[in-house]
Order: C-alpha cells, then sequence, then structure tokens
C-alpha cells in the first residue's frame, strides 16, 4: 500500500482555505499570509498553524472556525486542528504580493 501524498493534501487544503476571507481587510487568509503552516500527517490528521493580524483580533475566533471547518470538507481528511500562534507576529511582509 502506498503513502498518501501528503503534498497535494496540503495543496488541496491551502487552496480551500482561500475562500475564507477575512472580515476586516477583505483579502482570504491564505494570501494575507495569516496560514504558518499545514501538516498532513498519519490517518488524514491535519494540523493547521495560524494567526490574526493582532492579538486580540474580534475575528480571531470566526476566523479559526472557519478555518477547522474548511479543512474538514477537504477528501483525505479525517481530522482537523487548528492551533493559534503570535510567534512570529504577523506583519503586512506576509502577505502574497497581488494582496499586498
Amino acid at each position: 500500500m502506498s503513502a498518501p501524498d501528503t503534498g497535494d493534501l496540503v495543496e488541496r487544503i491551502r487552496d480551500a482555505l482561500r475562500i475564507i476571507i477575512d472580515p476586516e481587510l477583505g483579502s482570504n487568509v491564505v494570501d494575507l499570509g495569516l496560514i504558518y503552516d499545514i501538516e498532513a500527517l498519519e490517518g488524514g490528521v491535519v494540523r493547521v498553524t495560524m494567526t490574526t493580524t493582532v492579538k486580540g483580533c474580534p475575528a480571531t475566533a470566526f476566523l479559526k472556525e472557519a478555518v477547522q471547518n474548511c479543512v474538514w470538507y477537504v477528501p483525505g481528511v479525517e481530522y482537523a486542528e487548528v492551533r493559534l500562534t503570535y510567534e512570529p507576529p504577523w506583519t503586512p511582509d506576509r502577505m502574497a504580493a497581488a494582496t499586498a
């Protein structure tokens, strides 16, 4: 039995996350650079590490829940865990060139 292509799964997750729009900035969480890491682990477990533009952002709970729900719907995902971090802090330098 061959191992699943985790790189393909990560890319499908990254593409899916582009539907989540930060309500304050009006761009998606991927292009804003809010998604720091996506790990596809064994058994369909996915861990997403993300941040918000500022600590105490009023949209934090919305964004974290939206990311988790979005990841759950990607075929091949059995469990989605979203971790929030502020290290390193987000800066506009993390934004994709098309968004900046």
